[in-house]
């Protein structure tokens, strides 16, 4: 029974955040993007996307929130979870099955393992990668996932994990990837991260009506067009994910 006093989405995000004591949460870039050779990538991400499966990504984003120090581990009740993602009855069967199915999800992209504590699912980090290694913090080449993405919203009610879309969420990982000012061609996001062209140009869009996002266009150099330019979308995050104050050197969409 659900009373006036009982926990709410927001109390339990407040909660699981309180106990990860950091500032942001670190994910390796070899999450968005890998390299082999000279080549570019896709890292775990793009599955999550091309599989529409927001709670998935969510859930592991929230995992590495609370199993934020060694040994990098979690277990929380099914339900707690199921509440914290904003899942209807949380203490339904089928609710906890659809926790334990997007965990499942999860294991089977080497990103987490799972084992018992007591009657309680334990869930313990791996690598980012997919490559499922033992997780360790990373101190080179990783993102800040700030806080403000479970804390803060574009209303009292609503908070950005729960109004982002997938194609939001996605390119809002890649931006936090960048410096500012940087450039993501839509057509370059197959090969660069395994994202469509259409859920590049959806996030970026619907990232800059909630003015997350700021665009501007850039000429370059280009003497074999007709014109000798081309133009190009220049993109920085704004508040509460940006802006870094560095802006970057790169073009393309790779860093």
């Amino acid at each position: 029974m659900v009373t006036e006093s009982s926990a709410t989405t927001h109390d339990t995000v407040d909660e699981i955040v309180r106990g990860s004591k950091r500032q942001a949460v670190p994910l390796r870039r070899s999450f968005i993007q890998q390299k082999s050779g000279r080549a570019s990538l896709p890292g775990p991400l793009a599955p999550f996307v091309s599989a529409r499966d927001r709670i998935g990504l969510l859930l592991y984003l929230l995992t590495l929130t609370r199993a934020s120090h060694k040994p990098w581990d979690v277990s929380l009740h099914s339900a707690v979870w199921a509440r914290a993602l904003g899942l209807p009855e949380p203490t339904t069967d089928y609710t906890r099955t659809r926790v334990s199915k997007a965990w499942g999800r999860l294991e089977r992209k080497k990103l987490v393992k799972r084992s018992r504590y007591h009657r309680l699912a334990k869930v313990t980090l791996l690598r980012e990668d997919g490559s499922g290694y033992p997780y360790s913090s990373p101190r080179t080449r990783y993102v800040k996932i700030p806080l403000e993405l479970w804390t803060e919203g574009p209303e009292p009610s609503k908070r950005w994990f729960e109004a982002l879309t997938l194609p939001e969420l996605a390119f809002l990982i890649i931006g936090l990837s960048n410096a500012d000012d940087f450039s993501l061609p839509a057509e370059r996001g197959p090969d660069y991260y395994g994202l469509s062209a259409d859920t590049i140009q959806r996030g970026s869009a619907r990232l800059r009506e909630r003015k997350l996002l700021a665009r501007r266009m850039a000429s370059l150099n280009a003497p074999l067009s007709p014109t000798g330019i081309t133009l190009e979308n220049r993109y920085t995050l704004r508040s509460p994910f940006g802006p870094k104050g560095v802006a970057s050197k790169r073009t393309g969409g790779v860093q």
